[in-house]
């Protein structure tokens, strides 16, 4: 036997029932759910899933565990199995039950809290199993150990039958199978293999070497997707980056250890403008970033500035280059592995712990200096790049004072083509952006002046997603709707000085006007993307078609039945007069009266809400349809255009 392995096996005898420590309860989890896994709602169910993958993840961040299965069997229930240890099945101090069953019943029981099962883990308040049994009508748990096939199972967190062995085994670690139960999970406990799938993925990129998948035995014909990557997060830059030209090939890839934290960095520059920064602690998104991000950043600014001054690219006399020029067009996933990691909130989305920013700092300046001195070429791009941002930056600068107004309130700074309303009240104020002159005309005739302000905009504005921030400011159309908004944009955004809470899109229904909808959304997403998160933003639903008999007058909403729907309109009127027939193709051919009722009226319009659930999947989709490859988005309309049925050009 090896060391490596002697060492292993040795550690597998030290996991046993005595590691399983109990801190309190289990009663007020089915009372109050939300507390435990946030709601109630579709998020809250799939959080379940990754409460039991949390653990496999454990143990494969131990050492003991290489593959892991999630499974949505036929009936919608979720099976999780790994190659781990197995949970320990001996008898549990405390309890004087089998730890298994305790890990299962007993709030804050697991081997996660003593420090002896656990380096690192994911699963931190240790709450994970014991809620999942608890929010399930019916969980089960196979346990392979030392040759025999243990078997529990439970009703609603109550234990079902004790402990039993059910068969041999050559086998070993842990499967669990539950079934959300519908008396908690009241609006669906339907899974949604697509979300299911994308954090399965994710995990296969942060666990380098981690064999993981997930199978849905729902359709007729299964569907299995299997996910390794040798290459770990530098696997996931390259997927990032995959529809972006990238200023070298290979990303860089750094990862060192110190006082028992561990560090792994991957970046890669792009040609766009766009930061792209992913973190993660534990294989937790730190969506809110954290010590971990500073560290790096810091560390980041300060390397290139040296070697730039170093390497005489720059002059003596040049301003240092800014955190947001070194990181223009930059994609780099972050990920840390800590012992005791400290979150912020109930969320898990902010790192604080302290001494990470060091550690991480430290360790990535001496990686990447290293790295910066043996790629002369690759250095000299990357830093020349930031030389380009910070001259539009200070460009950009220029620019900046002619939208910025002294006051919310102050008319007189606001953009003359602007027809703003009375309400100096956000909450209940609107802005809609109207495509042309005379669609303009007519909304700013049938709105409600009290609380819908009109902004017309003349044609298409500039594609945000290949120009720098001076050519954006340059532009009239996109400088006027900033003004208007008074938020600000980009790294001084502010979403609480919004003068309006409402920023409706209203544009034809035809290819054109879908395409200045999409520049709107690209600019919205690329430098005022907290009004998107805050949920300020709307597009218009004007009608299809409007079907006049006499002088009644019934209109047929856009959407995938819209023909239907059309043809049961007609059909329902009588023969006499004959009813015509009208296809607005143009919101311009609609009177200011019309507009009111059908588009902008709250009583009677539609209008959709824009909401982004994946930023990760965002950033690709505006990259792919925004970008400079044509590539990528050739494939993906020859892809989705047997879906058009019926395009107006």
């Amino acid at each position: 036997m090896t060391e490596e392995k002697k060492n292993i096996a040795e550690l597998a005898k030290e996991y046993d029932a005595s590691q399983i420590q109990v801190l309190e309860g289990l009663e007020a989890v089915r009372k109050r759910p939300g507390m435990y896994i946030g709601s109630t709602s579709s998020e809250g169910l799939h959080h379940l899933v990754w409460e039991i993958v949390d653990n496999s993840i454990d143990e494969a961040l131990a050492g003991f565990a290489t593959t892991i299965e999630v499974i949505i069997e036929k009936d919608n229930s979720i099976t999780v199995v790994d190659d781990g240890r197995g949970i320990p099945i001996g008898i549990q101090a405390k309890t004087g039950r089998p730890a298994v069953e305790t890990v299962f019943t007993v709030l804050h029981a697991g081997g996660k809290f003593g420090g002896g099962g656990y380096k690192v883990s994911g699963g931190l308040h240790g709450v994970g199993s014991s809620v999942v049994n608890a929010l399930s009508e019916k969980l089960d748990v196979k346990v392979y150990k030392d040759g025999q096939i243990h078997y529990q199972e439970f009703f609603r967190g109550k234990v079902g039958s004790d402990l039993k062995v059910i068969g041999e085994t050559d086998r070993h670690g842990t499967e669990v199978h539950f079934i959300p139960d519908s008396e908690i999970f009241t609006e669906t406990t339907e899974f949604d293999f697509e979300k299911l799938g994308k954090r399965v993925r994710e995990l296969a990129f942060l666990n380098r070497g981690l064999n993981i998948s997930i199978e849905d035995r729902r359709p007729e014909e299964p569907i299995l997707n299997k996910y390794y990557y040798e290459g770990g997060i530098k696997s996931y830059v390259e997927h990032l980056n995959a529809n972006k030209t990238v200023l070298f090939p290979e990303p860089i890839f750094l990862e060192g250890e110190q006082q028992d934290i561990i560090v792994e960095v991957s970046m890669q520059y792009t040609d766009g403008y766009h930061t792209n920064l992913l973190s993660f602690a534990n294989n937790i998104h730190t969506y809110e970033g954290g010590t971990h991000e500073s560290g790096f950043k810091t560390a980041l600014t300060r390397v290139i500035n040296d070697y730039a001054r170093r390497q005489k690219i720059m002059k003596d006399n040049d301003e240092n280059l800014t955190g947001e020029d070194v990181r223009e067009g930059l994609t780099v996933v972050i990920s840390i592995k800590h012992p005791d990691p400290q979150f912020e909130g109930q969320t898990k989305t902010k790192l604080g712990n302290s001494e990470v920013r060091t550690v991480t700092d430290r360790l990535f300046s001496e990686h990447f200096l290293k790295f910066l001195m043996e790629n002369p070429t690759v250095s000299r791009q990357i830093v020349e790049k930031g030389l380009l941002a910070s001259r539009a930056r200070l460009a950009a600068k220029r620019a900046r004072e002619v939208t910025r107004r002294k006051g919310a309130l102050e008319i007189s700074n606001l953009p003359g083509k602007l027809a703003d309303c009375s309400s100096r009240d956000p909450e209940k104020t609107e802005l809609f952006i109207v495509e042309g002159d005379s669609a303009g005309g007519s909304a700013k005739q049938g709105r409600s002046r009290e609380f819908q302000a009109i902004l017309p905009i003349r044609g298409k504005i500039l594609n945000v997603e290949k120009a720098s921030m001076d050519k954006i400011l340059a532009n009239e159309e996109i400088r006027a709707l900033f003004t208007a908004m008074g938020t600000g944009f980009g790294s001084d955004f502010d979403v609480s000085k919004a003068r309006y809470h409402k920023l409706v899109i209203m544009t034809d229904a035809d290819v054109d006007g879908a395409h200045i909808r999409t520049l709107l959304l690209t600019l919205f997403y690329r430098y005022m993307r907290p009004i998107v998160e805050a949920g300020y933003v709307y597009i218009a639903q004007p009608p299809l078609y409007g079907v006049k008999q006499g002088k009644k007058i019934i209109y047929v909403q856009p959407g995938k039945e819209a023909e239907t729907r059309l043809q049961e309109v007609i059909d329902s009127l009588p023969a006499t007069p004959k009813p015509s027939i009208q296809r607005y193709k143009g919101l311009g051919e609609m009177d200011d009266h019309q507009l009111w009722e059908t588009t902008m009226d709250p009583e009677n319009r539609l209008m959709l809400q824009v909401t982004v659930e994946d930023a990760v999947e965002a950033d690709q989709v505006f990259e792919m349809l925004m970008g400079d490859k044509v590539e990528p988005r050739r494939a993906f309309i020859e892809e989705n255009a047997h879906y058009v049925k019926n395009l107006d050009i």
